[in-house]
């Protein structure tokens, strides 16, 4: 049975990160005001994801600066103590969040079923919401809606790109084919070979395609487009740590095609219908994948973690994870390459 019958008059989401994480929380909480518009919404994210929700209409961002440490945990007793909700929308089975949960009062608490729940989060939840059919992590993020008693569950997104960030990214891309490269996520594991990322670039650039790299202005993702600059002749253009996240997002959405491993960009760039190669070996990416493009995914997922565990993969726990730190290495240029034309050509 769903909770609500009629609009509830408040909720507060509770999804402090990653990024690729909270775009699929979005699409959830754009289903909720599609069929609620006049329920006050409360966001309660990281200081970083706070850069693209501060763009989506009638929703009140709380940055919550784990950083901060305990300092961070009072900061959001004290804006929420005098503030109760109709319902409190648990999505992040992480032991941080669930302690930032106590900091919000609400009469339901929603969360995963336990098989679901890592870190005990079942423990500081009152309802479950049920299993979806799908294991995408972003239909788990749907099933809140439903159990709310939302109906309409489409999977869309609409943001709200300022036109100074847009007009930036036209700047930059100047009408000529576009191809990011988005090289790093924040664990290196995940991170495709370097060799592999230089190839691919020099072979857009022979397609008559500008290259641009782009990602935050970490010590490892610097030195990476560094490299690929250096091996393409400068012609791969330089852009670590000169976007913000709002404008990553306008470059993405003015840009032909993006190349990243299992990050947050392949999810930004669905959120704007731009095409995205997404990378994986460690994670499944059906329930982790860029929604409504997992056909343009290129995995050595299942392969990887049947070799790992001597089973095939229906046998295993939804949440089993490739642990060969060169995993990523078993995808080949040939395979990305072929992906690109055939998304070019399309």
């Amino acid at each position: 049975m769903p909770l609500f019958t009629e609009a509830p008059n408040s909720i507060c989401i509770l999804r402090l990160s990653a990024i690729g994480d909270v775009c699929h929380a979005i699409a959830c909480v754009q289903s909720i005001q599609r069929q609620w518009p006049e329920t006050s919404i409360t966001w309660v994210c990281g200081t970083i994801e706070a850069q693209l929700l501060h763009h989506i209409n009638n929703v009140n961002v709380i940055s919550f600066d784990k950083k901060s440490g305990v300092k961070a945990y009072l900061a959001l007793y004290r804006q929420l103590k005098n503030k109760k909700f109709d319902a409190l929308l648990h999505m992040q089975a992480a032991l941080r969040a669930s302690v930032a949960s106590l900091m919000i009062k609400a009469k339901y608490k929603l969360g995963f079923d336990k098989a679901r729940a890592k870190d005990f989060q079942w423990l500081f939840t009152n309802q479950k919401i049920n299993m979806p059919i799908s294991e995408h992590v972003l239909d788990g993020f749907m099933a809140f809606a439903q159990k709310l008693g939302v109906q309409d569950l489409k999977v869309e997104w609409n943001l709200n790109i300022p036109s100074h960030c847009k007009e930036r990214a036209k700047g930059l891309i100047q009408s000529k084919p576009t191809f990011l490269i988005c090289p790093a996520a924040s664990k290196v594991y995940k991170n495709w070979t370097i060799n592999g990322y230089i190839e691919i670039a020099k072979y857009a650039i022979k397609k008559g395609f500008q290259v641009f790299i782009c990602g935050s202005p970490s010590l490892l993702e610097k030195e990476i487009a560094q490299k690929i600059t250096n091996e393409t002749n400068q012609q791969s253009i330089n852009l670590i740590g000169k976007t913000s996240l709002i404008e990553l997002l306008a470059l993405i959405e003015e840009a032909n095609l993006i190349l990243a491993p299992d990050t947050g960009p392949t999810h930004m760039a669905t959120m704007v219908n731009t095409p995205a190669i997404g990378l994986y070996a460690h994670h499944n990416p059906k329930r982790t994948g860029p929604y409504h493009q997992l056909k343009n995914v290129i995995s050595v997922y299942e392969e990887g973690i049947t070799k790992q565990t001597g089973k095939p993969l229906e046998q295993l726990p939804w949440r089993a994870r490739v642990k060969d730190e060169h995993a990523m290495q078993n995808i080949t240029i040939d395979n990305v390459i072929a992906l690109f034309n055939k998304i070019i050509k399309t």
